[in-house]
């Protein structure tokens, strides 16, 4: 997906060339510079800016090319909260969100039984008759919420939703949030500069210059972590490091018998066993030689990437076999960033 601002000369490109997929059942928070393209990715999602470049699929309908009877159809599958509230002077906190349920049909006594569990949940039972002059910013802002939570939609897209918020109610939304999610298996993208809400995230994307730069799933990068702890070099690192590090690692499954470095091979890759079992050899045919076997928590490939010289030996899965990587420039600014790191590989050797 890319997009654009203007046009001809004075056209600005914001969006390149993203990929992305996200699921039913999802807190996915969106980070990154001011000015890295967030808010229009999410107003893209929303179906409030048509797409120029490359595909967009909502619910499962491709919003490129789509006339504005389907996206209206679409955008009454999503509840959107601004970063400005957008409320209506003349109505009340109730009135505001009854208004926002005339997009569905629902038995007349809903109009008020709705609201007021809505609004009740948020915090403001006894703001309900109060228009918005009478409110302050963060109720305001509940308000808001309120409105995108009224119809029940399959996806929510929040612009910086707590950042008029104090600790305590930001807690509670983000714990509203998370009851939705469970409850309806609805979608929840938030755009946020709130550090306080990163531990409600299912995923973490990070935006800069227009690119998603990272997209991690927070349960997988926790347990890496978990699993970099436990093995003998990453021990004693700072859990910064160690973040950093699970961060960029991924995971690759090498079926039985799977050849998974070759000796000789140019090194780009540093491996780390997360369960199976492998085999270090050099030679083939009757020269091989059986040099190590290795198990969850060994590592290889390291000394290639650091002396910068094609594989000592070869790799081979015994067995189904599971590994975290890091790639060669990772791996290499890392050790860059850490003494430490750099002085455990210099004591341990290749098997």
């Amino acid at each position: 997906l890319d997009f654009s601002y203007g046009s001809g000369e004075s056209s600005k490109q914001v969006l390149f060339n993203n990929n992305l997929s996200i699921y039913p059942g999802e807190i996915v928070i969106m980070t990154g510079p001011s000015g890295s393209g967030k808010t229009t990715l999410l107003t893209l999602i929303g179906g409030l800016r048509s797409v120029q470049a490359g595909g967009l699929k909502v619910l499962g309908r491709e919003l490129k090319g789509m006339s504005a009877a389907g996206l209206q159809e679409v955008r009454r599958n999503i509840g959107f909260i601004f970063q400005q509230h957008n409320l209506f002077d003349s109505l009340t906190a109730l009135q505001t969100l009854a208004v926002a349920m005339q997009l569905k049909s629902y038995p007349d006594e809903e109009f008020i039984r709705r609201p007021e569990r809505i609004l009740g949940e948020l915090g403001l039972a006894d703001r309900m008759n109060y228009k918005p002059e009478n409110l302050s910013g963060g109720q305001r802002q509940r308000v808001a919420i309120g409105r995108a939570l009224i119809n029940d939609p399959l996806i929510i897209l929040a612009d910086e939703p707590t950042a008029a918020l104090d600790k305590v109610t930001s807690a509670q939304v983000i714990e509203l949030f998370k009851r939705r999610v469970k409850e309806y298996n609805c979608t929840i993208i938030i755009v946020t500069h709130d550090n306080r809400i990163l531990d409600a995230a299912d995923r973490v994307i990070n935006m800069v210059d227009g690119n998603i730069e990272s997209n991690i799933v927070v349960a997988d990068a926790l347990a890496i972590m978990r699993f970099l702890k436990d093995c003998n070099i990453f021990k004693d690192m700072h859990q910064s490091f160690l973040a950093d590090a699970a961060n960029s690692m991924k995971l690759e499954i090498y079926p039985s018998g799977a050849l998974v470095i070759r000796e000789g091979d140019v090194g780009d890759k540093f491996y780390l066993i997360r369960q199976g079992q492998a085999e270090v050899f050099s030679g083939q045919g009757e020269a091989r030689k059986s040099l190590a076997s290795l198990g969850p928590g060994d590592f290889f490939g390291e000394l290639a990437l650091l002396k910068d010289v094609p594989r000592a030996a070869s790799v081979v899965a015994e067995g189904k076999l599971e590994v975290y990587t890091l790639s060669k420039d990772k791996f290499i600014e890392l050790v860059g960033r850490s003494s430490s790191f750099e002085e455990h590989l210099k004591k341990s050797y290749f098997h």
